[in-house]
């Protein structure tokens, strides 16, 4: 079993930065892919970025040139940068692990992020 926590959210005007990351514990060894996805208030959980273990990202169209994802220390923290933060980058974000990108095998518990107008 694999646990992913993460931290880092928050409330931030339009236009800020923030940074989340996630710590994963367990049987880490068995990660391949990680990634974020988020969920806005009465909408649908959505993608937001991946990287493999060979470390080719993928971004959702709508946070391409804003978000940055990387990975550190053997693939036991997760990191998103987020600049440039606009309203509808509010939302509850979770950090996702697997043996491939999608879909993956673990999700963490989420961390609010909220950006005002």
């Amino acid at each position: 079993q694999v646990q992913l926590v993460e931290s880092g959210g928050g409330l931030v005007q339009a236009g800020g930065s923030l940074r989340l990351s996630c710590a994963a514990s367990g049987s880490i060894f068995s990660i391949n892919a990680m990634g974020w996805y988020r969920q806005a208030p009465g909408k649908e959980r959505e993608l937001v970025a991946t990287i493999s273990s060979g470390g080719v990202t993928y971004y959702a169209s709508s946070v391409k040139g804003r978000f940055t994802i990387s990975r550190a220390n053997a693939n036991s923290t997760l990191y998103l940068q987020m600049n440039s933060l606009k309203p509808e980058d509010t939302g509850v974000y979770y950090c996702t692990g697997g043996r491939v990108t999608i879909p993956p095998d673990y999700w963490g518990q989420g961390t609010q992020v909220t950006v005002s107008s």
